[in-house]
């Protein structure tokens, strides 16, 4: 499956950044997770760990093979991209 430039675009004025994952000949097109869904993760993946996993990727999902959301293989392979869609940046904490 591919997205044209037009349709990355339009999902990248909407929606921020938006990533391309590539596994083998299966593609899939990601956003950014919303907050409420990395709660809803945490919590789930606290005794399901694949769960959080499967959230993660259906709330970041805009579009690609369906196949890489049912295939064992396809769908941890993608797993293993997932903790990069969330961005960490350097806090400081400063006395005042």
């Amino acid at each position: 499956m591919t997205v044209d430039q037009k349709q990355g675009y339009a999902w990248k004025e909407r929606l921020g950044e938006v990533y391309k994952i590539n596994v083998g000949d299966k593609v899939c097109y990601l956003k950014e997770p919303s907050r409420k869904a990395l709660s809803f993760a945490a919590a789930a993946g606290q005794t399901d760990p694949l769960r959080y996993n499967e959230i993660i990727l259906k709330d970041c999902w805009l579009a690609g093979d369906e196949e890489i959301q049912t295939n064992n293989g396809l769908f941890l392979s993608v797993s293993a991209q997932l903790p990069k869609l969330i961005e960490i940046k350097e806090a400081e904490l400063v006395k005042l």
